[in-house]
C-alpha cells in the first residue's frame, strides 16, 4: 500500500507537531499503515538557490535530508508535513526544505500521491500556515486530504496539545481519511 512520511518541522523533536503527528501515526497503524517520522532538526537548511544543478544531475547540490528523501520518494504514498506556526506562517527550515524537495524531483513521482498539512500555534496564524504549506501539495497534482477542520493544534507545549481535544480529534478524523483513501486507491475503488 505504500508509506506515509510525517516530515516533522519543529526545532522540537517531541513538541507540538510532534504530538499531534503521534495522533495520525496511532490510527494509521491501527489500520494497517506503515509511517516514517522525519524530524529535520535544530541545524540550518539550506534555501534553494536556484541553481538549476537538479534538473541536470536529478539531486539537489546540498547534501542533507532533501536527498535522501528524494532517492527514496516512490517509497511513500502519502506525505504529511508539519509546521509550527511563525507569525503567520510556517518556518523556514520546513518551507527550504520543501522548496527543494518538491522543485528537486520531477512532477511525475508525485502526481497521484496523498498530502496534508498539519499546524501548530498558540493562538492564531494557524489558517494563514495551513494554506501555505498546502500549496506544495496543490502545484504537484497530489490529492489534498481534508479533515473535519484545518488541521491545527493549539498550546505552547506538548502537554497543551494533549488538552486540545478537538484538534487532536482533528489529527484522527486526518487519519482515517488518510487510511480510507489509500486503502481505496489499493482496491482500485
Amino acid at each position: 500500500m505504500g508509506k506515509v512520511l510525517l516530515i516533522n518541522g519543529s526545532p522540537n523533536e517531541n513538541g507540538c507537531v510532534s504530538t499531534a503527528m503521534d495522533e495520525v501515526i496511532h490510527i494509521l497503524n491501527e489500520n494497517g499503515i506503515e509511517t516514517e517520522k522525519l524530524w529535520l532538526g535544530k541545524k540550518a537548511v539550506p534555501d534553494c538557490i536556484a541553481c538549476m544543478k537538479c534538473q541536470e544531475t536529478g539531486k539537489c547540490v546540498f547534501s542533507d535530508q532533501v536527498n535522501e528523501i528524494a532517492a527514496r520518494i516512490d517509497e511513500y504514498a502519502g506525505i504529511v508535513v508539519g509546521s509550527p506556526v511563525y507569525y503567520g506562517g510556517p518556518n523556514g527550515r520546513l518551507t527550504s526544505f520543501l522548496d527543494r524537495l518538491f522543485f528537486s524531483i520531477p512532477d511525475e513521482k508525485f502526481e497521484g500521491k496523498l498530502g496534508a498539512s498539519i499546524v501548530s500555534c498558540r493562538r492564531g496564524g494557524a489558517s494563514a500556515a495551513f494554506e501555505r504549506l498546502n500549496q506544495y501539495f496543490l502545484m504537484e497534482n497530489m490529492h489534498v486530504v481534508s479533515s473535519q477542520y484545518w488541521n491545527q493544534v493549539h498550546g505552547s507545549s506538548a502537554d497543551e496539545v494533549r488538552q486540545d481535544e478537538e484538534g487532536l480529534q482533528t489529527m484522527r478524523t486526518l487519519a482515517r481519511n488518510i487510511a480510507w483513501l489509500l486503502k481505496s486507491i489499493e482496491h482500485g475503488a
